[in-house]
């Protein structure tokens, strides 16, 4: 089953980092966020990847180009432009990389790569979050309920802790984080069944995927939620990038299945 990963945007939210590469490749532990979403299919045995590709989608292509180099042992006989490799550490993923337009939406990028994921079944996931989800169950549970499409439901961590205090205004305790108020919302991770495209009809460069082709697919009836309560964490923002770079090198990066 090949994976469809979104990797176009713009990541205006994050331009710190985004002014001189895209999002997807904003590195976390030395390695691009990409990256670590790849070796969580990888993990499972999912090694095909498709990328979708929009802003400065060149530099994506460079790193794949160069990956092998990067990441093996090398000397370098600049005489006679001589490379002698002696050891590597790449994985073994096959990497398709599409130009799916630089202001492309989401639907229109993903009309643009039936023709590379054929008509089997596949997954499709955003370039920007991790998760410690199981990626086989994630497949059983998607193949049991046989439905067109299935999307993993999150429940993500407030963005601040709270305080409670009694009828005198003294503080009692510190609450921290609470996990979600109760509300599930998408957190990418999908499995589409190839009659997806039937939801993806005529132009669809301006449209988003979230939109009318989702809830296209909730009016049929046809998407289902998968509710993870593991970990999960997006890279929205500058702050989440350094948590996420925290977790990181604390060794409590909970994405880190493999």
């Amino acid at each position: 089953m090949k994976v469809v990963i979104f990797a176009g945007g713009m990541g205006t939210r994050i331009s710190e980092e985004t002014e001189t590469r895209p999002k997807p490749m904003v590195e976390i532990g030395g390695k691009p966020i990409l990256w670590h979403i790849m070796k969580i299919y990888s993990q499972y045995g999912f090694n095909e990847f498709v990328i979708c590709l929009g802003y400065k989608g060149y530099m994506i292509k460079e790193y794949f180009m160069h990956y092998y180099l990067h990441n093996s042992d090398i000397t370098i006989d600049v005489n006679n432009n001589g490379v002698e490799v002696h050891n590597t550490n790449s994985e073994s993923f096959k990497v398709t990389l599409v130009e799916t337009g630089f202001s492309t939406k989401t639907a229109g990028r993903l009309q643009q790569v039936k023709k590379y994921v054929g008509d089997q079944p596949f997954m499709l996931t955003y370039g920007d979050g991790v998760a410690d989800i199981s990626i086989p169950d994630l497949v059983r549970f998607h193949q049991s309920h046989g439905r067109i499409a299935t999307v993993t439901a999150v429940q993500p961590e407030a963005r601040f802790g709270g305080m409670v205090f009694d009828d005198d205004g003294l503080i009692e305790r510190f609450k921290e984080k609470p996990k979600g108020d109760g509300k599930w919302v998408n957190g990418g991770f999908f499995v589409l069944n190839p009659d997806v495209f039937n939801y993806l009809k005529g132009d669809m460069m301006n449209i988003m995927w979230e939109d009318d082709p989702m809830e296209n697919l909730v009016k049929d009836r046809q998407l289902a939620a998968y509710r993870h309560t593991g970990f999960w964490k997006p890279m929205d923002a500058m702050r989440d990038k350094l948590e996420l770079e925290s977790l990181w090198q604390n060794g409590q990066a909970k994405w880190k299945i493999w």
